[in-house]
């Protein structure tokens, strides 16, 4: 006899054996063997993937394991409660039922199974910005809601095939209902779809000093779904909406290479300076400031012969936008009273008036008789 004959055989006499047991025995020979093979299912959970997970630097996937442990063992017992229902009920419409109550119960099992795994995923990804950038911690409520509405609708979806409903007139009435809310909240989904293209696309964030084309500078003190709050430099609040804020031309001075920003003073002096000594002047004014960076260097620029004097201009750089107004405050201060020092006259404009002709003094009129 060969090797194998042997278990072929003894599979032959026990399948035999199980076949010829009554419909009861049979079913509950099912139950037992299921849960038996979900105690062996628990096993391998435990030693096995467990002991695998450890290994990894993340602690998401220990989670994971441990939030299908109770899903993975519910659904071997309900395979056998399924297997141990095609013995005992022959009526057709009662193991109909039967069955999509056991499917719907799986159904719901693994839909909060992925609704948990879900949220543990978001979040581990809003603590690494670096690694997946749209989600932060800000930007995870949106996320998340936008992972359970999709769950819920599949699995209500789902319901429906395992019931046998018409899905055609679910799908038709939530088409109706959501063309009729579309048309109601445009404005409302406007804002609502624009500010996700912000969060995605990250034109802005906290804490950059943002220009929009209207002229409103300020920082970016929030930005939610529906609209992005600043605040300016007289401390008030403004509310942009998003869908404004997505289709407006924004400078943000806070972004590029660096964080640093340029600022440009300019001065005029009289004609007949020495514009070399006005040029060292400008440069350990900018040297001896508190405000501006070493790297780069700050940079004078001789831009054009004005109409009373030499337009010269002071190019510096410094740390953060926000400093933008005092540095341009001390910067301004600095000058004047270096130029004072050397003796360097800054012009205004002067007007000589030339009178040609005085005008003729009216005739006098004769005397009253």
């Amino acid at each position: 006899m060969e090797w194998w004959a042997a278990p072929q055989s003894w599979l032959e006499q026990t399948s035999g054996w199980f076949c010829s047991q009554a419909p009861p025995i049979r079913a509950a020979l099912y139950i037992a063997g299921a849960f038996i093979a979900a105690k062996v299912v628990d096993w391998f959970t435990v030693k096995v993937l467990r002991v695998l997970v450890k290994r990894t630097a993340t602690g998401v996937d220990d989670q994971i394991v441990a939030l299908s442990h109770g899903p993975v063992i519910k659904t071997v017992v309900l395979v056998g409660l399924g297997l141990a229902t095609d013995v005992l009920i022959e009526d057709d419409g009662a193991h109909d039922v039967v069955i999509r109550v056991l499917q719907t119960v799986a159904l719901v099992l693994w839909v909060s199974f992925a609704l948990r795994a879900t949220s543990l995923l978001l979040t581990a990804a809003s603590e690494l910005p670096d690694r997946f950038r749209p989600v932060e911690a800000r930007t995870f409520p949106l996320f998340d809601n936008l992972g359970k509405l999709i769950l819920v609708a599949l699995a209500a979806y789902l319901v429906m095939l395992i019931w046998d409903l018409d899905v055609t007139t679910w799908l038709a009435s939530a088409g109706i209902i959501g063309i009729a809310l579309g048309f109601a909240a445009q404005d409302t989904l406007g804002n609502l779809f624009s500010g996700i293209f912000i969060i995605a696309d990250k034109p802005y964030q906290l804490g950059d000093y943002v220009v929009l084309d209207t002229g409103e500078r300020g920082e970016v003190a929030n930005i939610g779904l529906r609209s992005t709050r600043l605040v300016t430099r007289d401390d008030v609040e403004i509310t942009v909406p998003n869908a404004v804020m997505g289709n407006a031309k924004i400078v943000n001075e806070s972004r590029g290479p660096w964080r640093k920003e340029r600022i440009r003073v300019g001065v005029s002096v009289a004609y007949g300076s020495d514009i070399d000594e006005v040029r060292q002047v400008l440069l350990d004014v900018a040297a001896a400031s508190t405000d501006v960076t070493e790297h780069p260097e700050p940079r004078v620029r001789f831009r054009a012969f004005g109409a009373s004097g030499l337009d010269v201009e002071l190019l510096v750089w410094i740390e953060e936008a926000w400093m933008r107004g005092r540095a341009t405050d001390a910067l301004n201060t600095a000058v004047y009273k270096a130029f004072n020092a050397a003796g360097i006259e800054i012009p205004y404009s002067k007007h000589d008036v030339y009178v040609k002709q005085w005008p003729s003094p009216p005739p006098s009129s004769p005397p009253a008789s």
